[in-house]
């Protein structure tokens, strides 16, 4: 009688256990919902700046209606860079980047994340292959660039790169900001 009713409390548990809810709890291709996830990415990114909790919730319930919604894995990964949660980070842009092949954005925020935690080499490394997925882009090349500079991790595409930031960069301070470092190179020579 004990070992039925012990067999019949694994049985119940082990349902429970299969019933599991949240972002991280794998559920059949039927209970996904990727419009849904993407409705709530999407109302996460209008919050993202002001509200960065109510964001970061929106994101979870994202992936609780879509656990590959690439897009809600990579800004869940912005938020908790910008907290200060490198590990929680890099966990996010990896399965942002699985997801999203063909986006470099994952890859170079994976980059920026390895470059906070110290990692420059694998940063470096990171920043190559999202240029390696979209050749020009110009985020990547304004981070590559700058953490080659501050690191001392100069190569022989540095000016280059300068030159690219100079004409495209996005901004007008990063413009400015490659032209002060060109100038400044040709100077010392």
């Amino acid at each position: 009688m004990r070992r039925v009713a012990l067999f019949l409390g694994i049985l119940v548990l082990s349902g429970c256990a299969s019933r599991q809810t949240g972002p991280y709890a794998t559920s059949s291709e039927s209970a996904r919902s990727p419009l849904e996830a993407q409705r709530l990415t999407f109302e996460a990114l209008d919050v993202i700046d002001s509200q960065p909790a109510n964001a970061e919730q929106l994101l979870r319930d994202a992936l609780t209606a879509d656990l590959y919604h690439g897009p809600a894995h990579n800004n869940l990964g912005v938020l908790y860079f910008e907290q200060g949660k490198l590990y929680e980070a890099a966990n996010e842009f990896e399965w942002a980047r699985k997801l999203m092949p063909g986006n470099p954005d994952p890859r170079m925020n994976l980059a920026l994340t390895l470059e906070r935690a110290g990692r420059i080499d694998e940063a470096l490394k990171g920043y190559a292959t999202a240029l390696e997925v979209r050749e020009g882009h110009i985020p990547t090349i304004q981070a590559m660039t700058r953490c080659q500079l501050r690191h001392g991790r100069e190569t022989s595409e540095t000016k280059l790169q300068l030159q690219e930031i100079a004409l495209r960069g996005e901004t007008k301070e990063w413009r400015s900001w490659a032209q002060e470092r060109l100038l400044r190179a040709s100077n010392h020579r």
